[in-house]
C-alpha cells in the first residue's frame, strides 16, 4: 500500500471538521433566538437560563474527557458527536423554553467532547514544534462553524418558513462528519497510510517527559498540580468572552443595535471570521518569538498577553454610535480572544503527559465553561436593566487579569528552565 507523507495535517483538517460542526450545532440557537422567542414567548431571562443550562452540562467535561482517555480518541469522539447531532435535530421538537433547556443541557454534555478529544489528536500526531500550529488550526474549526451559522440558519428560517428545520439540517450535517470520522481516522500507531519517515517524525519530536506511562490518569494528582490552575484559571477568566459571542451576539445586534434577520446573517458571521484569523495569529506570534530566543512556554505567554492587550478595544463596544463600529469591535473580540484562546488551550499539550492530555483539557474546559456559566446567568438577568456596555468592559478587565495570572502561576518543566 502507498505511503504518504503529511497525513498528520490531513488528520488536523478532519478534526478541525469535527469542531466546526461541533460549534454550528450549538451556535444554532443563538442565531435563530429571535425567532424562537418570540414564537415560544420566551424572555431574556429565560433566554439565560437556556444558555445557562447548556454551559452547565458542559462543566461536566472532565467526565467526557476520561471516558475519551480510557476508549481512545476514536471511539470516544465518535459515540459523543453521534449523540451531540440526534439532540441538535430533537432541539425542534421543543415547544416550551423548558423543553429547550433540557436539550441544551443534553447537547452541552455531548459537546464536551471538542476540547479533550481534539487536543489528544494534536498531541497524539503532531511535535513539540508544529503542535501550536496545529492547535490553530483544529482551532479554527469553531470559528468556521459559529461564521457558517448565521447565513445556514437565517436561510432555513426563511426557506422553510420555521426554525425548526434548521436544527434538523445542521443535526444531519453532524452526522455526516461522524462517518468521515470513522471511516478516516486512525491512531499513529496503526495508521494504515503512515509512512515510517512521517511516524518518525511525530514520535521523535515528541518530549519524553511528556510521554504516556500507561497509567489511567488521576484527577486528585492533577488538581493538586500548579500548571493545572495556570491553565484552568485564565480560561474561567476569558471564555465569558466566548460566551458573549457564540450566546448573545445576534440578540445585542437585534435589540441594540436594531438589526433585522437579514441583517443577522449579513453581519453577525464576521466576529467568527475574525477569530479564524486570531486562531493562525496566535501560533504565529509564539513562533515570532521563539525565533527571537524565546522558549516555548514563555513564548505561549507573549502570544496570550498580545490576544489580552487587544481586548483593551472591546471595552468601548457599548459607547460607539455606529452599529458598524459595534460590529468592528466585536470582530476585534473574536480576533484577540482566539489568539489567547489558542495558545493557552495547546500549552496543555506541553505541560502534561500524553495519556493525560484528555483529562486535563476536559477540567481546564470545566473550568472555561463555569466562567461562561456565571457570565450568562448575570447577563440574562442583568442586561435589561443595566445594557450591555458593563459587560463589555468586564470581558476586557478579564482578560488582562487573566495575562497576570499566566505569568505567575505556571511553572516551565525542568527541561524548559
Amino acid at each position: 500500500m502507498r505511503r504518504y507523507m503529511g497525513i498528520r495535517w490531513i488528520t488536523i483538517a478532519l478534526i478541525m471538521m469535527g469542531a466546526m460542526v461541533n460549534f454550528l450545532s450549538r451556535a444554532t440557537l443563538s442565531v435563530a433566538a429571535p425567532t424562537v422567542m418570540e414564537t415560544l414567548d420566551i424572555t431574556t431571562q429565560q433566554y439565560g437560563y437556556i444558555t445557562s443550562a447548556f454551559q452547565f452540562c458542559i462543566m461536566l467535561q472532565p467526565l467526557v474527557g476520561y471516558i475519551i482517555d480510557i476508549l481512545g480518541v476514536k471511539t470516544g469522539f465518535a459515540i459523543f458527536a453521534f449523540a451531540w447531532s440526534l439532540i441538535c435535530m430533537l432541539h425542534g421538537f421543543a415547544t416550551s423554553w423548558q423543553m429547550l433547556a433540557f436539550f441544551r443541557g443534553a447537547l452541552g454534555f455531548a459537546e464536551g467532547a471538542f476540547s479533550p478529544g481534539g487536543l489528544k489528536v494534536v498531541s497524539e500526531w503532531f511535535p513539540a514544534r508544529e503542535r501550536g500550529f496545529a492547535g490553530g488550526l483544529y482551532n479554527i474549526g469553531p470559528s468556521i462553524g459559529q461564521m457558517l451559522a448565521p447565513p445556514l440558519v437565517v436561510w432555513a428560517i426563511l426557506y422553510f418558513g420555521n426554525w425548526q428545520a434548521s436544527f434538523v439540517i445542521v443535526g444531519a450535517i453532524s452526522l455526516s462528519w461522524v462517518v468521515l470520522w470513522l471511516l478516516f481516522y486512525h491512531p499513529v500507531a496503526s495508521h494504515p497510510k503512515l509512512s515510517a519517515e512521517e511516524r518518525e517524525l511525530i514520535v521523535s519530536g515528541q518530549e519524553n517527559y511528556l510521554l504516556s506511562d500507561d497509567k489511567k490518569p488521576s484527577i486528585i494528582s492533577i488538581l493538586k498540580r500548579r500548571n493545572f490552575w495556570g491553565i484552568a484559571l485564565p480560561r474561567f477568566l476569558t471564555d465569558p468572552c466566548w460566551g458573549m459571542l457564540s450566546f448573545w451576539v445576534p440578540l445585542y445586534l437585534t435589540q441594540v443595535r436594531g438589526f433585522d434577520l437579514k441583517q443577522i446573517a449579513m453581519f453577525a458571521w464576521l466576529p467568527f471570521l475574525a477569530a479564524d484569523l486570531g486562531c493562525v495569529f496566535g501560533p504565529s506570534v509564539v513562533l515570532f518569538l521563539q525565533k527571537r530566543g524565546w522558549d516555548l512556554i514563555d513564548a505561549r505567554r507573549g502570544g496570550f498577553t498580545v490576544g489580552a492587550i487587544m481586548m483593551i478595544g472591546v471595552a468601548f463596544t457599548g459607547t460607539v454610535q455606529s452599529p458598524y463600529a459595534a460590529v468592528a469591535l466585536l470582530s476585534l473580540a473574536g480576533f484577540a480572544h482566539q489568539t489567547l484562546s489558542v495558545t493557552m488551550i495547546t500549552m496543555a499539550t506541553d505541560l502534561f503527559r500524553r495519556n493525560e492530555v484528555g483529562t486535563v483539557a476536559g477540567m481546564a474546559g470545566t473550568c472555561a465553561n463555569l466562567g461562561i456559566f456565571i457570565a450568562t446567568l448575570v447577563i440574562g438577568g442583568m442586561v435589561s436593566t443595566i445594557g450591555y456596555t458593563p459587560f463589555f468592559i468586564g470581558l476586557a478587565v478579564l482578560d488582562l487579569i487573566a495575562a497576570v495570572v499566566v505569568w505567575t502561576v505556571i511553572r516551565k518543566p525542568a527541561t524548559h528552565a
